[in-house]
């Protein structure tokens, strides 16, 4: 079987540095808030090109805490994709704004900068740009626009890690980033994790009061914050893994070079990535009208593949009030996309395989 990812293979290659990092916390008696945060926090912020990184418990909340710090709220609109995972959305609508969708760009997955502005109105504080897939959004026409409307860009990269935009990383793009370490993801945690980058000195200030129940001093709340800290194993974890992020994400493009090389079926389209971007393929993501007959045929091969997303978040239970939207493309690309594998330890044997089974299909 040729496995959508391998986890537990990812991992092994750095189980010895792990268990040692594991043993040194588990002696240290420090779980929370301590020197391993304090050392990833440096780490990250330095690889990302930013002043400051500030972990959290989850990309959902870096999300959340970014939207809540800048007091975004009932009565304002944030710009978020259509074309989204729901926690995109979700870190609007939990603060009490109103979430704005727009279409994507079919050739990139990610927000079409030309659909923003008739969107736009005098309740509108945000665009979150979405990093899908490991892509960076066209940032140059987004940012000319925030800068004409005084908006304020806020960036999901949770699939992102280590993406460059015109020489620049993601997290260093916006106002302010919101990153996950969820396992799957190309800087993965074993557990959960997440971290807000930014070079705002006064929103990195308030976002560590924020995700510790608005406290940067034992018992003086300065805000009504919460519980979202990223805990001293799982930073030093990190820590290790940060270090290998790089070459990790360089076979990713390796393979994904030798999927658009080898690939050739009349009735897949391949994923389009522009010049000034470097994509670090969290998924490699084909479109074709007949997705999960291509599904089947791959499975019927000993092929796993997965669907990111079947399902729209305007076309989801939690969200009855966009029922009767019309978003013809994010529809369009749900019915369509389709992930193959793709990893740092897919071998170029399994990535023969891949490409020998797509396109064998009719």
């Amino acid at each position: 079987m040729v496995h959508f990812l391998d986890i537990q293979k990812i991992n092994a290659r750095f189980r010895p540095q792990l268990e040692e990092d594991f043993r040194r916390i588990l002696d240290s008696g420090w779980y929370i808030l301590g020197r391993e945060v304090e050392i990833f926090e440096a780490e990250f912020a330095k690889y990302c090109g930013v002043q400051f990184a500030i972990g959290v418990a989850n990309g959902l909340d870096a999300l959340k805490l970014i939207i809540q710090a800048y007091g975004f709220g009932p009565g304002d609109e944030i710009i978020v994709p259509a074309n989204t995972y729901i926690a995109s959305i979700l870190a609007v609508s939990q603060n009490g704004a109103t979430p704005a969708l727009v279409e994507p760009d079919l050739e990139t997955f990610n927000l079409d900068p030309t659909l923003i502005e008739e969107k736009i109105t005098s309740r509108t504080k945000a665009i979150m740009v979405v990093h899908l897939y490991g892509q960076a959004t066209y940032l140059n026409e987004i940012t000319a626009i925030a800068h004409r409307h005084n908006l304020k860009i806020i960036e999901d990269a949770a699939q992102a890690h280590g993406a460059v935009y015109n020489g620049r990383r993601v997290g260093n793009l916006g106002d302010a980033a919101g990153f996950s370490f969820y396992p799957t993801k190309n800087l993965g945690a074993l557990g959960d994790g997440g971290a807000v980058t930014t070079n705002d000195p006064e929103l990195a200030e308030k976002i560590r009061a924020l995700r510790n129940y608005g406290s940067l001093e034992k018992y003086v709340h300065l805000y009504p914050g919460g519980n979202s800290r990223l805990d001293e194993l799982q930073a030093a974890l990190l820590s290790v893994k940060l270090k290998h992020l790089d070459e990790d994400n360089a076979k990713r493009r390796s393979l994904a070079t030798f999927y658009h090389r080898n690939i050739h079926n009349e009735f897949v389209i391949l994923p389009n990535v522009p010049d000034e971007t470097t994509h670090v393929w969290h998924l490699f993501v084909i479109r074709t009208p007949r997705r999960d007959d291509l599904q089947q045929h791959l499975l019927s091969r000993h092929i796993e593949t997965m669907i990111h997303y079947p399902v729209p978040p305007h076309r989801q239970a939690a969200y009855p009030e966009w029922a009767d939207t019309n978003l013809p493309l994010t529809e369009k690309i749900s019915r369509e996309v389709l992930s193959l594998p793709i990893s740092p330890v897919l071998t170029k044997a399994e990535a023969v395989r891949v490409c020998e089974a797509v396109n064998e299909w009719q």
